[in-house]
């Protein structure tokens, strides 16, 4: 590695000031650590946000789930509030990486980072959420960008985010076997403003379906989201699986989702 200096903030507002004078912020640590090690990344000043008990914890808001940022992915996956209100947030943090990174991902730096194969992101803009950060709320549709790209400005830090519980939904991811990133995974919600369908794995970053959408609004079945074409053009092809072999997987994930969902 190489020096670099470490705080360990107390308060949010301390980080903020930190992030704000260009310190780099730390949640879990699971992509910048590695990123560091691989000198992809060399900031000069790491601000962790672990010593914050105020991002931590899950609480209910009327028919919400406020999830603090640096709550960890196990904690998600083992609340009793998550599993009662939202059981598919729960399945999907139960269903991310392995038990260490479950263990130490946060999801604020999920979020945060908005890797085009990860999961939390198609839970925040399938279920319609709103991402609480120091500064202001960020609606789900505003928020995510493209690769590792979002609507945060600099020294701005995700606080926590508020989760309104769907009529029902569910996630199916295909894994990556080595990564164990979703090769496509496919989040369904049914609201009570229509049904949202998210995307993760397929191309730049996390993204809405409006076919699936419109066909599952009228009928939300499995053979609905079955006789929906979905087109390859512009879905990402590389050494893992074509563009083509994507779309069959966004349409097979989809299908596996609704079905979860009415079970």
């Amino acid at each position: 590695m190489y020096a670099f200096t470490f705080e360990r903030p107390a308060s949010t507002a301390d980080a903020a000031k930190l992030a704000g004078a260009g310190g780099k912020v730390l949640a879990g640590g699971q992509t910048l650590l590695a990123s560091m090690k691989l000198r992809l990344a060399s900031p000069e000043q790491l601000v962790d946000l672990g010593g914050i008990a105020e991002l931590s914890g899950v609480r209910k808001d009327g028919n919400s789930l406020v999830v603090g940022a640096m709550t960890r992915h196990a904690d998600v996956a083992r609340n009793a509030d998550v599993k009662a209100t939202i059981p598919a947030l729960a399945d999907l943090a139960g269903g991310i990486g392995d038990r260490q990174v479950r263990a130490m991902g946060t999801l604020g730096g999920s979020v945060a980072n908005n890797d085009p194969s990860a999961c939390y992101p198609t839970a925040v803009l399938g279920l319609g959420a709103t991402v609480h950060t120091t500064q202001r709320k960020i609606a789900a549709d505003e928020f995510f960008q493209g690769m590792f790209a979002t609507a945060l400005k600099d020294g701005e830090l995700i606080t926590a985010i508020s989760f309104p519980a769907p009529k029902r939904a569910a996630y199916i991811k295909f894994k990556q076997p080595a990564s164990r990133f979703a090769l496509i995974g496919v989040f369904v919600a049914q609201t009570d403003s229509g049904v949202r369908v998210a995307v993760t794995g397929g191309g730049n970053g996390v993204f809405r379906h409006k076919g699936l959408e419109d066909a599952l609004g009228k009928s939300f079945t499995p053979e609905s989201a079955a006789a929906v074409k979905i087109d390859a053009s512009g879905l990402s092809s590389d050494l893992h699986a074509s563009a083509a072999y994507r779309a069959n997987l966004i349409s097979v994930m989809a299908q596996r989702a609704v079905a979860k969902a009415l079970a």
